[in-house]
């Protein structure tokens, strides 16, 4: 006999608003009694109805996994079996993406087979640490869902104190503000950390990004620990006809209104003959004159990469943007690439060796200090790290000077030898 559709008074009140519910989408898995997941959803609305009724989640933890694993698996075991007992496991599979975000439909609908053959259909494309997450499995189905994933090429991506699931944009290969091979970073560093990613064994979690441009599409800079940002050295690439004709078109009210005014460091100016003029000394490339004028302007020829390490949301000491600690890094060759793999990791290693429990790299640098960070990865102190310079009346100015001469000096050297 089918199980039945349980009440639920509490969630249906959750499709009465003008945007789609996910109650819909349950329901929708709950009623299609061909398939083998049908009950479990369905107890699954039970539970989450009894939730909501109670203010108070049923959910527990415990250990699940697969053969040669310590990660990937979320476990999720109900408190309250007895009375839901067809979800009362409903663990999580965290599955790494293809770089950059890419399928093919024969791919995807490969994967939903699986997922219908063994879970709960319920998939999530893509978490915010970049898993494509498959939401509801017994622990019986584990290995052979996993085994069935792995042998079309898919591997499971990071949970707990480990290395986890990596994002890169879509960026080289169909976006025009990408300033490096996103796609190429990201298999490059992860797979060489691998180990660390399917055997938790840190103080706590760390996660790299790849963004092709400071549009930071993968939200990087604020939700990695270490974000690599595409960018540029030389001058933004402006083509003055386009830029008439942009503003012929808008009129120059907008174009002051919208991207003259909006520049965060004033760093452009439109001329009386509607050619633009770009101080780019001052230019963050922050991309949004880019964004705006999008056939008038575009990202300079010498491209490569900024590096950010610290970014995080909300635990001790509050949400913190990544701190630039490599200004700009070319990003073309094997060496330059086998420069990046190395730079990863030994951070990786610092923070292994240096972190707290339940200490994020932002933390962690926030306890011991960024110049000691700087010190311990070999990098030279730069200001181009610096976000703000210190307004206190207090801070003691001897050998300013000194360290501006060491700095020139080091950039001059750096030059010579490029």
């Amino acid at each position: 006999m089918a199980k039945q559709m349980p009440k639920t008074p509490l969630l249906d009140q959750l499709e009465s608003g003008p945007w789609p519910s996910f109650v819909t989408g349950l329901k929708k898995l709950a009623n299609d009694e061909d398939k083998q997941y049908a009950p479990m959803v369905k107890s699954l609305l039970g539970q989450l109805e009894h939730s909501y009724d109670t203010r108070k989640g049923y959910w527990k933890g415990g250990t699940v996994g697969v053969r040669g694993y310590g990660g990937g698996v979320i476990p999720r075991f109900s408190e309250v079996a007895g009375n839901y007992p067809e979800s009362s496991e409903f663990h999580t599979m965290r599955v790494m993406p293809p770089a950059g975000m890419h399928y093919d439909t024969k791919t995807l609908r490969d994967l939903c087979d699986i997922w219908e053959k063994y879970g709960s259909g319920l998939i999530a494309f893509h978490g915010q640490s970049g898993d494509i997450m498959f939401q509801g499995i017994s622990s019986a189905n584990i290995q052979a869902c996993f085994d069935e994933m792995n042998e079309m090429g898919f591997d499971l991506g990071g949970a707990g104190a480990a290395v986890r699931t990596s994002m890169s944009c879509v960026g080289a290969a169909r976006c025009e503000q990408s300033n490096y091979d996103e796609a190429r970073a990201m298999r490059t560093v992860i797979n060489n950390l691998l180990d660390d990613m399917h055997r938790p064994s840190l103080p706590y979690k760390i996660k790299f990004k790849f963004s092709g441009c400071a549009n930071d599409c993968v939200n990087a800079s604020h939700r990695s620990d270490v974000a690599v940002l595409g960018t540029w050295r030389d001058d933004i690439k402006v083509d003055q006809e386009k830029v008439k004709a942009f503003v012929a078109e808008n009129g120059r009210k907008m174009v002051n209104d919208q991207v003259i005014n909006m520049c965060p460091t004033r760093a452009l100016s439109l001329n009386d003959d509607d050619t633009l003029d770009v101080d780019n000394r001052s230019c963050v490339r922050c991309m949004h004159c880019i964004n705006v004028m999008t056939k008038a302007l575009s990202p300079g020829d010498d491209k490569g990469i900024s590096i950010l390490v610290g970014g995080k949301r909300t635990l001790k000491i509050g949400d913190l943007m990544g701190s630039m600690i490599v200004p700009f890094m070319k990003l073309e060759s094997d060496e330059d690439f086998e420069k990046l793999t190395e730079l990863t990791e030994e951070m990786l290693e610092f923070f292994a060796e240096n972190a707290l429990e339940h200490e994020r790299t932002g933390e962690m640098i926030d306890r011991i200090g960024l110049v000691n960070y700087l010190d311990a990865l070999g990098l030279e102190v730069d200001p181009n790290m610096v976000a703000h310079p210190r307004t206190s009346s207090y801070v003691r100015m001897d050998d300013w000077a000194e360290e501006a001469d060491k700095w020139n000096q080091r950039k001059a050297n750096s030059a010579a030898a490029e």
